[in-house]
């Protein structure tokens, strides 16, 4: 979210025109890919007249399928884009007359995270503040390390002045994002690192006392195995940090979880689980879910049915195994993809039936709801909420929660 928005404030400030579309793609899944493809021919079929530039993580890792896509016009790395010099004018200009063939530049990771500030996030109420880049771990399953380098922290100092600006420009709600959050931090020199490690708590510490302003703070994807007292310590006395986490489980199965290079168990989750519930009773919790992954039987899946139901989690986000070339789990004996369709679908029927319960919980009760339009939006614990009379987007409302939807709380605005 925080790229996309910053390439386009480069495009903006670079004076293309509203014929140039720049298109992010992803590099998790195969699926992914092919959609990223799908979308730049449709794109161009639709308009012809189009400039279409091409970036993420897919083109970076294999920039020779996009560069000899005809619908392509230019094609720029995941540190090229982040350059607000590479959206100006004659570089532009030169790229939509003649790009590069494979191979004809070197691909890199590394740029000044210092650099990247950005003013506002266009037709969103919450901001984006990515604070860590890139991946120092070699889960199997995984690109990210090849496409994103390895781990980088941001100082302290530009967080809260990013955080400070965007508070300024009327932002009540962050999200602090990172690859490999809870890796915080790891990169700093030792003026930050004192007697003890500066991580991802002292950060958000640091935020929540330097930038009154911010009034909701939420973390992205955390690392079960990483996570810190600091931090847990924070969760539970300081209200502006909200009771919603996620965490990067993958799966509920500990020999699938060796196999996949993870540094957390079975039992290790639950712990976690438990310490959030026990320090904010009401927190929902969210999870990363990879299904049919390698070896996978149906016993080992059954334990990562079983662990969602025991662990409470409400928010996943479940991914079918896509093997990516390059990865060790590439090279493990493959699931059928009938199998791993079928077990994505069954993961996300639990995933429904969790949310709903817990959403039907929530009746009667009152909510603090971050308005992102004026009859929607999302309350502290990350609930989505229907209003029945409009609000301001950008605010905080305070709902009665009424009835509870399929896929949404429904509720009146208190006065």
């Amino acid at each position: 979210m925080f790229e996309s928005e910053l390439m386009r404030q480069y495009a903006t400030e670079a004076s293309l025109s509203e014929s140039t579309i720049i298109v992010n793609t992803c590099a998790v899944t195969k699926e992914a890919e092919r959609q990223a493809r799908q979308a730049i021919r449709r794109l161009k079929r639709a308009q012809p007249e189009l400039r279409i530039i091409v970036t993420g993580c897919a083109a970076h890792l294999q920039p020779e399928r996009f560069t000899a896509m005809p619908e392509v016009d230019m094609v720029l790395d995941n540190a090229e884009k982040l350059m607000a010099a590479n959206w100006m004018g004659e570089k532009i200009r030169s790229a939509f007359s003649s790009l590069p063939g494979p191979g004809q530049e070197e691909s890199r990771v590394s740029y000044d995270a210092g650099s990247l500030l950005l003013a506002a996030f266009a037709e969103r109420t919450r901001a984006f503040l990515p604070v860590q880049q890139g991946c120092n771990h070699r889960c199997t399953f995984c690109t990210i390390p090849f496409a994103r380098g390895p781990s980088r922290s941001l100082p302290p100092t530009q967080v809260v002045a990013q955080a400070s600006a965007l508070a300024a420009a009327g932002y009540r709600e962050f999200v602090l994002s990172g690859i490999d959050l809870t890796a915080y931090g790891l990169d700093l020199s030792e003026e930050y690192q004192h007697t003890r490690r500066y991580g991802v708590g002292r950060l958000v510490e640091r935020l929540l006392r330097e930038v009154p302003g911010l009034e909701r703070l939420r973390l992205s994807s955390l690392d079960p195995a990483e996570i810190e007292e600091e931090l847990l310590t924070l969760f539970f006395a300081n209200p502006r940090l909200m009771p919603h986490m996620h965490l990067s489980i993958q799966a509920g199965d500990d020999m699938i979880l060796k196999r996949m290079g993870r540094r957390h168990c079975r039992a290790d989750v639950i712990h976690v689980a438990r310490r959030l519930r026990m320090l904010r009773p009401e927190v929902t919790l969210g999870a990363d879910m990879i299904v049919g992954f390698p070896t996978e039987t149906e016993e080992m899946f059954a334990h990562t049915i079983h662990l969602v139901e025991e662990c409470g989690l409400t928010h996943l986000h479940i991914f079918p195994f896509s093997a990516r070339p390059g990865t060790a789990a590439a090279r493990m004996p493959a699931v059928a993809s009938a199998v791993v369709r079928d077990r994505a679908a069954r993961l996300r029927a639990v995933a429904s039936q969790s949310l709903a319960s817990f959403m039907a919980c929530r009746v009667g009760s009152v909510a603090n709801v971050l308005l992102e339009n004026p009859h929607f939006g999302y309350s502290e614990d990350y609930l989505p909420v229907r209003l029945a009379s409009g609000g301001i987007p950008g605010q905080i409302v305070r709902v009665f929660i009424k009835t509870s939807k399929v896929n949404y709380l429904y509720g009146e605005i208190l006065p």
